[in-house]
């Protein structure tokens, strides 16, 4: 069979909120209508966007992060993701050159020389015109080994605003206009705290989706953005020879592993699901808003989300919270992220109403109008914990507006220690009691490795026991 050779590009923006995500979620979703196989990635950290990209790609969104992976396994999943594809493209994050030093490591301008990739430069045009072309020739000259290939308007307010805006790019630099995407009376996708609302929660996303690809359709250069795209063949990955998902022999019985999944715990990576199949787990898709118990289970999985926005909801399913209750108390390997650790609460406060959860551990929350945590994290298992080994050490990464209100600490440890990141309490996270490990740091299975191996292996004691 032949490999399909794919064309790519990097969606990247001036800053956050310059419409990077409308571009890139517009393009894929209006190359899918015309029948083109689109990979989408992002570049991560990120769940919110990248499930708006799966939703306008049709098919899984994976995640690149330079400071979570290597360049080796950033450049193998690239092009393992893209095999079969016919466009490929990534959404940054945040501004193009924004990283995590002063040099920007780990930016999207980073990303984007790793793989090689053309960048699209989406800028935000309020109340601006000449000046876009000094932010465009700017961006063209910071970076020597990297390619801006053409430049999408973005809130452009009247066909003057953007004739002039086009002149002075076109006439300042050697790039393209690609096209301009008008000024909207009302924000495309739904907003909230942390940015747009999950896909999930939101019951327009068929008509946003199918809007997106219309204005993107009758607005930008097709021809001119496909033009500039890099053609990739998939199998001259160069980095990409070593294999991420080597085959694995699995000859013990498989785990089944439940995963809730629903408008409250929505932020799981595509990778870390796939790396407990690879191990041998069964995964059971979970509803802690409808179902009534949790079925006969060898683990369970609890990813982040927005338990807050369906508290009402997931409080009142008295036996759905008394199941994983009890079965925590039995022993079931439970790993709880972030929107996880939160379920696993006693009660949560919003607006001085008190919602109880499964009280797997004594601690109230309450919701902050401004970020706890935010960014990269580095952890070390300093303590005992169900998963991962004294002495192992990781990265991950945290974004939270909860807070803890009370913590009565009984019989409750916190097992792992924050190199860097705010983690639950005192520089340390992890709250671990039996087999319930529950922490506010995300991991990544590609930039953690072991993470699905710890996982299974303790499950798979629970079954034998």
């Amino acid at each position: 069979m032949t490999e399909t050779n794919t064309k790519a590009v990097v969606i990247a923006g001036l800053s956050g909120g310059s419409g990077k995500s409308v571009v890139t979620v517009g393009l894929a979703a209006a190359w899918v209508k015309e029948g083109r196989v689109v990979a989408p990635f992002k570049k991560g950290p990120d769940y919110i966007d990248a499930g708006w990209l799966q939703s306008g790609a049709g098919r899984p969104c994976y995640n690149l992060d330079p400071y979570l992976f290597s360049e080796e396994v950033i450049a193998a999943s690239f092009y393992k993701r893209i095999s079969g594809a016919d466009i490929a493209i990534v959404e940054g994050n945040r501004g193009l050159f924004d990283g995590v030093t002063s040099r920007g490591g780990f930016s999207t301008a980073e990303l984007a020389m790793l793989l090689d990739l053309p960048v699209l430069l989406v800028v935000n045009c309020t109340k601006m015109t000449r000046t876009v072309a000094a932010l465009v020739q700017g961006c063209i000259g910071f970076e020597s080994n990297l390619k801006v290939a053409g430049v999408i308007l973005n809130q452009v307010a009247t066909g003057r605003q953007e004739r002039i805006i086009t002149e002075a790019v076109e006439h300042y630099t050697d790039i393209k206009v690609m096209g301009a995407v008008p000024r909207m009376e009302k924000d495309i996708f739904p907003m909230r705290h942390l940015g747009m609302v999950p896909y999930q929660e939101y019951d327009g996303t068929a008509e946003a989706l199918e809007f997106l690809s219309t204005v993107v359709r009758e607005n930008l250069d097709f021809d001119g953005i496909e033009a500039v795209m890099r053609t990739v063949e998939p199998t001259r990955g160069g980095k990409a020879t070593i294999n991420i998902d080597p085959l694995l022999v699995i000859e013990e019985e498989k785990v089944k592993i439940g995963v809730i999944q629903d408008n409250a715990f929505q932020f799981y990576y595509p990778e870390n699901l796939e790396a407990l199949e690879q191990q041998g787990a069964e995964l059971v898709s979970i509803n802690a808003l409808e179902d009534e118990k949790l079925p006969d289970l060898d683990g369970l999985y609890i990813g982040g989300g927005f338990p807050e926005t369906s508290a009402a909801r997931l409080a009142a399913n008295n036996s759905f919270r008394n199941s994983v209750k009890s079965s925590a108390a039995a022993g079931l390997p439970i790993y709880a992220e972030c929107g996880g650790l939160i379920y696993l609460g006693k009660e949560i406060v919003i607006d001085d109403h008190r919602y109880p959860l499964t009280g797997v551990f004594e601690i109230i929350f309450g919701m902050s109008k401004k970020p706890q945590a935010h960014g990269y994290t580095i952890f070390t298992a300093a303590h005992d914990n169900p998963f991962y080994p004294v002495g192992f050490r990781t990265k991950g990464h945290e974004f939270r507006y909860s807070t803890v209100l009370q913590w009565q600490k009984d019989g409750e440890d916190l097992s792992l220690k924050m190199d860097r990141g705010a983690g639950f309490s005192d520089e340390f996270d992890g709250l671990t009691r039996d087999n319930v490990l529950a922490l506010y740091s995300h991991v990544h299975a590609k930039g953690t490795p072991d993470w699905a191996g710890f996982f299974v292996k303790r499950c798979r004691q629970y079954q034998k026991d």
